[in-house]
């Protein structure tokens, strides 16, 4: 049993207690009404925000504004937490920790140095320096620089990464301004791709159980007024 259903079970034992009481048989009919009448007209009232009742223009107003209430869930996520300006603020607060030099060694470890001498034979192979490398032994001739070149490819990568020009280029690179207009514009699809798998069930359901529980208070304080209404009216 729920908060409106009692209400509303104890106006009728007020209305039924006026008619058959041998005293206060006025007053009781009379706080009876007045508390059915107000229990009843705040929970058709609660009714109506999720439901379409026939012949009663407005209600299922949560259902029938339902594009509305999409529309508000995204900006609400959109305008008061993911703004562009609330992902820059982060970002730049990110920055200060990653302001040193970015190290790119476990990048450069990872590099196929044997792949990249390899195709370098095949270019030399397939450009007029092939006849010439051929008549010197072929692609085995230049095998014993295989190690010494890939350390001195890997030397001058690490000499590219560490310098200021390439550092800059990389920093300019991550702007503050273009994240976080990227961030934005990403949870923003995200958002929206989410908000179309709702349906009016879906959207009604949610906000009926975030807030249908205390809306039950309504029609308890319909009732309590209502009564105190028809305890006033009894006597006058």
């Amino acid at each position: 049993m729920n908060k409106s259903l009692i209400t509303n079970l104890l106006a009728i034992l007020l209305v039924i207690a006026g008619f058959f009481s041998p005293v206060y048989s006025h007053t009781l009919l009379s706080i009876g009404l007045f508390a059915l009448s107000g229990a009843i007209t705040n929970w058709l009232a609660i009714h109506m925000l999720f439901e379409k009742v026939p012949f009663l223009y407005g209600s299922g107003v949560i259902p029938n504004q339902f594009e509305d209430f999409k529309s508000g869930i995204k900006n609400i996520i959109m305008l008061q937490f993911f703004t562009t300006d609330n992902i820059k603020r982060f970002i730049q607060s990110e920055e200060e920790s990653v302001k040193k030099d970015l190290d790119f060694t476990p990048v450069l470890d990872a590099v196929d140095y044997d792949n990249i001498f390899q195709k370098l034979i095949d270019a030399i192979n397939s450009s007029s320096l092939g006849a010439m490398l051929n008549m010197m032994g072929g692609a085995e001739a230049l095998e014993p620089l295989r190690q010494p070149i890939s350390e001195k490819m890997r030397v001058a990568l690490q000499e590219i990464a560490q310098s200021e020009r390439f550092q800059a280029a990389i920093h300019q690179s991550l702007s503050t301004e273009k994240l976080g207009a990227d961030i934005s514009k990403h949870i923003e699809q995200i958002v929206d791709a989410r908000l179309n798998e709702l349906t009016p069930e879906m959207v009604k359901n949610i906000i009926q159980h975030m807030i249908k529980k205390h809306l039950g208070w309504l029609v308890v304080w319909g009732g309590v007024f209502g009564g105190l209404i028809g305890l006033i009216a009894s006597y006058i």
